[in-house]
């Protein structure tokens, strides 16, 4: 017996039979089996009847959405395939990231503080052969989603929403005045917020593979030694297997919360998880400095989350916007989830808000709400010179040397450099004194660079930075020109919004100190 399946076995939930279920699926999207089903169709025939607003689809961050939305005076129906509940593992995100919470008026500051189960400081960033880097107030936030998701339910159903627990979606046919699901559920507009894996999405991408993944293993467990810190990212192995181990670690209510993660393609040869898992046991005493005999093991944490290079997602349907994960809104070195949906709340409750206002809901300005981002972009680049091809050849600490080499000379720019690029937003002046400082002072090391990327990728990558400089000075042009906004036509502010959004976000311009 494995140490994965000695340990995984003895714990509840069948989290040995989860891990092997979610390696049959990862099997599936290596292999390129995965079915695409045709659950969106499209109708020339008028619905008689539309029921509400916006119907969502995913209750576990769609209850975000649809408490923002249903505040503000909408018709909402929120439908989710179990019961709508928080699982029992925190969310990290950083203090001022949460206080969008406030500012729509879905929690008080109590209930914020309430919601918050572990803080703690710092985190390190380290890789081997390099020296320790740390921030303060950086994903130091443990949320506890039971809690929250507790809370904004009942203020989602107090305020006029419709929940609709054990009822997964099947499919969607879009007519000319709204949408209907299941032929039961009708709306203007569908908010699709089912993850990574949405079949919508699936269906809209044709089945095309991943451009890139990151596995991700870990677990919860008491027995280590006392610590009040992180690991944001921690890497002390040269690559292994065609791959460069992450590491991150946090503390948790319940104990302390460590994972292994890797970037990598969905090339058939890839290994599996439960791989992965065996990986992260053995190599977990010398990360955490502890005997796996002295741990006691609460849960386990597996899953994959594959990235495109067309992102974020513009649909070719009307009536139907992705969110959160669906809408492949984060850059390819995170793992979205919470965090990402957290950042764009504000932004689409108040353009979905004005989109329902004008009824601009047609693909084209839809599309809008889920613009090109050049900040994310830009990241490819960095993914891809944190992972090695199947066949490629690279020494085996080059990542290590590049990234810590970068991280060096981000912590000698200061926090300004530093802490926007931990909290994955990439803004063109930090970014280019960071190049600028690594290419004249190790020059050796770009060069070993330019062949594991590749010409294209560079090449490629510049086109975004330019993109990245030029909406830049868009958004502050921009931001001059909103006291003229107003006496616009309502659907003529709307596009304008959306395009100052997009120049924010695509710039960076959301990150607050």
């Amino acid at each position: 017996m494995t140490l994965t399946e000695q340990i995984l076995s003895q714990l509840p939930g069948d989290a040995l039979g989860g891990l092997r279920r979610t390696d049959d699926l990862w099997r599936s999207l290596r292999e390129d089996t995965l079915p695409v089903a045709t659950i969106v169709r499209e109708s020339d025939g008028w619905l008689e009847t539309v029921e509400w607003d916006v119907v969502i689809c995913g209750g576990t961050l769609g209850i975000l959405i649809g408490t923002a939305l249903v505040q503000k005076g909408w018709r909402i129906a929120l439908l989710e395939s179990k019961t709508l509940k928080g699982r029992e593992q925190e969310w990290n995100i950083s203090r001022k990231e949460l206080q969008v919470f406030v500012e729509l008026k879905l929690l008080t500051e109590d209930e914020l503080e309430k919601a918050i189960s572990t803080e703690f400081n710092p985190v390190r960033v380290s890789f081997l052969g390099g020296s320790d880097v740390f921030a303060k107030d950086v994903l130091n936030i443990g949320v506890d989603p039971v809690f929250l998701l507790e809370i904004l339910k009942q203020k989602f159903l107090k305020t006029g929403g419709e929940l609709f627990e054990e009822t997964p979606f099947e499919e969607v046919t879009i007519h000319p005045n709204g949408v209907c699901l299941q032929g039961r559920f009708t709306a203007r507009i569908m908010l699709d917020a089912m993850g990574h894996f949405s079949p919508v999405v699936r269906q809209a991408r044709h089945g095309q593979k991943p451009d890139a993944v990151c596995l991700v293993v870990g677990s919860c467990a008491t027995g280590f030694p006392a610590n009040n810190s992180g690991d944001l990212i921690v890497s002390f192995t040269p690559l292994q297997h065609q791959c460069q181990y992450f590491w991150e670690a946090f503390p948790a209510r319940d104990g302390r919360t460590t994972y292994l993660f890797t970037y990598l393609d969905a090339h058939p040869d890839r290994f599996t998880l439960e791989t992965l898992f065996e990986e992260y046991l053995r190599l977990l005493p010398d990360y955490q400095n502890v005997e796996l005999s002295h741990l006691q093991f609460q849960r386990a944490l597996f899953g994959f989350f594959p990235c495109y290079r067309d992102s974020p997602l513009q649909l070719k349907w009307d009536r139907i916007l992705p969110v959160g994960d669906s809408s492949g809104s984060q850059s390819p070195l995170s793992f979205g989830g919470f965090g990402a949906m957290v950042r764009h709340l504000e932004r689409l409750t108040a353009g979905i808000d004005e989109a329902l206002e004008t009824d601009s809901l047609d693909q084209n300005e839809l599309g809008l709400l889920q613009p090109y981002q050049p900040n994310l972009a830009v990241t490819w680049l960095f993914q891809r010179a944190m992972s090695a091809g199947i066949n490629q050849t690279i020494e085996p600490n080059q990542i290590n040397q590049l990234l810590a080499i970068v991280f060096d000379e981000m912590q000698q720019l200061g926090d300004p450099v530093l802490k926007p690029f931990l909290q994955d937003v990439v803004q063109f002046v930090p970014l280019f004194q960071t190049l600028i400082n690594t290419g004249v002072r190790h020059p050796g090391i770009i060069f070993k660079i330019i062949p594991q990327v590749g010409i294209l990728t560079l090449l490629d990558w510049m086109r975004h930075a330019v993109n990245l400089a030029g909406y830049s000075v868009f958004y502050q042009l921009g931001r001059l020109l909103e006291p003229w906004v107003k006496n616009l036509l309502p659907i003529q502010q709307y596009y304008w919004h959306r395009w100052i959004d997009a120049w924010k976000y695509g710039s960076g311009g959301d990150y607050e100190s």
